[in-house]
């Protein structure tokens, strides 16, 4: 027997709500949120894996991310992602044998530099430390000269204040490397959420920022990295290190690593949405129109992996990413179902481009629809509800007008409140999502639709940094320290169904199901078949 519903399979993402028992800083548990509480106790709920291995990362220690966790989702299946791609490459050095890496060097070496642009933290969502590391001793092994880096400070996927952690540690890599035909230093800085790693267009400003800082060595100047950081978290009080200003490394006055002409330039992040903007400001011609770039250096520029396989962007990269087929919005398209992706702009890419495996454009222009809600400029802390009503507005129409068999929503305030590290914000964005629930679930009900309700990976349920014993850890001041990354914690996946057709099929219990198990499961109440490379669906038809 199939499923056969009037209305449509709304599949909602609650970006960042994972699960977790202990109460201590969970903004999750905290939350007044009455709709979700109901649906996790009165309908059918599995809890899903949405980290490590279930998502393609290297090991089980490694957090989950929205762009693994949306690959997975709508692949259905698992493959390796940026971070065990590069670290592959790396371990079989196959990344130096590549051609790419090979005319950098070339580059370089004749008389250029080699700067590395990136994310230092060992976070292992955008970037990982090692790996800039692992190509500084190559760099050196095969004779370049001059090397600078640019490091762009995280506190969001590590710990909020751990900068100088990274930077000591690349420091003494820099001291060991360098010799009397070697010069390699830190050239620039500053803050992930105050330079250069804007996505989706959202504030290119950011990536302004950035270009005056790496490429035009214009900003504040410092002896040291250490100087910086430890000059700003004086003058700002309570500042993380996101959100630290920019910074140039100078001597005498004069910036020691200005991007030239004839230089190398590798942006060592392997994940793509944050990789982008600066890659085209870099890539761009005289019809670049983002912001004034001042002066464009003919420089040999490559990233990490290839952040868009439609657009082509980097031109140049030195570890292929994984090509992902048979995604889930591929086969609705083959089978003429229309679909809805929808969400603001911060998380608008991930139920388009990564839902349907880094792929930007449309697999049928008439059978999709993808409507982007423009995201605010505002600090996330400040607004926690971000565009959730604005969202929900757009949606509950289209459910109405049922003409979507299968619809899929982000709401990024689990996720983006989250990473503030400020509790009572997590706690209203929560909130913000279960109001959005109380007016989308009535609306899929009178149209005789499902609701799956589930989450990309965790966050906003850990947001203290907790002792062994459960108590919050605090800084040299007595504050409790905020923790500002994504989680190991498991996601929930819940079954909102009131038609008749909940009789029909049953949720099959297990404790192995992980993000890649929802492609199958909608497939079946979809009636669709599915691929046999797919996970298998946590459903069973009666």
């Amino acid at each position: 027997m199939s499923t056969s519903y009037k209305g449509p399979i709304v599949l909602i993402i609650m970006d960042g709500v994972g699960i977790k028992e202990i109460e201590t800083g969970n903004a999750v548990t905290g939350a007044k949120k009455p709709i979700l509480d109901n649906c996790m106790k009165n309908y059918p709920m599995q809890k899903l894996k949405a980290h490590g291995t279930a998502v393609g990362l290297p090991s089980d220690g490694d957090m989950g991310n929205s762009e693994v966790g949306h690959n997975a989702i709508g692949a259905g299946q698992v493959y390796s992602q940026g971070a065990k791609l590069v670290s592959e490459s790396l371990a079989s050095k196959s990344m130096y044998q590549s051609e790419v890496w090979k005319s950098l060097v070339a580059d370089a070496k004749k008389g250029g530099t080699m700067h590395f642009i990136g994310l230092l933290s060992d976070g292992n969502v955008h970037s990982h430390i090692d790996h800039l590391l692992a190509m500084l001793d190559e760099a050196k092994e095969e004779g370049v000269a001059k090397v600078r880096i640019h490091i762009l400070l995280d506190g969001r996927d590590v710990g909020e204040t751990s900068a100088l952690q990274y930077v000591d540690q690349l420091e003494a890599k820099l001291a060991e490397l360098s010799d009397d035909s070697h010069d390699y230093r830190i050239a620039s800085g500053g803050g992930r959420m105050v330079i250069t790693m804007d996505r989706y267009g959202a504030n290119w400003g950011m990536v302004e920022a950035g270009w005056k800082t790496h490429v035009l060595g214009e900003g504040r100047q410092f002896a040291t990295a250490k100087e910086a950081i430890e000059t700003f978290r004086s003058e700002i009080p309570n500042v993380i290190d996101q959100d630290l200003p920019a910074f140039v490394i100078a001597e005498n006055g004069a910036p020691v690593g200005t991007i030239e002409d004839g230089d190398s330039v590798i942006l060592f992040n392997f994940r793509g949405d944050r990789a982008q903007e600066l890659t085209v400001a870099f890539e761009s011609g005289a019809d670049f129109d983002k912001f004034d770039r001042v002066r464009v250096p003919s420089v040999n520029y490559a990233g990490m992996l290839e952040y868009d396989g439609d657009l082509h962007i980097p031109k140049k990269f030195l570890v292929s990413p994984p090509v992902i087929r048979n995604t889930l919005g591929e086969l609705l398209a083959n089978k003429g179902i229309a679909q809805l992706a929808i969400s603001e702009t911060q998380k608008y890419g991930h139920v388009t481009y990564f839902f349907n495996g880094n792929r930007s454009s449309k697999f049928n222009e008439d059978l999709e629809e993808y409507i982007e809600i423009p995201s605010d400029i505002v600090p996330f802390e400040q607004r926690p509800w971000m565009k959730s009503a604005e969202i929900t507005d757009k949606l509950v129409e289209l459910i109405s007008e049922n003409k979507y068999p299968f619809m899929r929503v982000n709401f990024p305030n689990g996720d983006m409140v989250g990473h503030t590290g400020v509790f009572e914000s997590a706690v209203i964005g929560v909130e913000s999502v279960d109001i959005a629930l109380k007016r989308i679930l009535p609306a899929i009900d009178a149209v005789g639709g499902m609701a799956i309700i589930t989450a990309d990976h965790g966050n906003a349920e850990e947001m203290y940094e907790l002792a062994k014993d459960g108590t919050p850890k605090a800084d040299k001041d007595g504050r409790i320290k905020a923790k500002t990354s994504h989680t190991l914690n498991p996601v929930p996946c819940i079954f909102y169904d009131n038609t008749e057709n909940k009789d029909k099929y049953e949720v099959v219990d297990s404790d192995s199901y992980g993000l890649a198990n929802i492609a199958a499961t909608i497939a079946d109440l979809l009636g669709v078949e599915k691929p046999e490379c797919w996970e298998p669906s946590m459903i069973k038809l009666k």
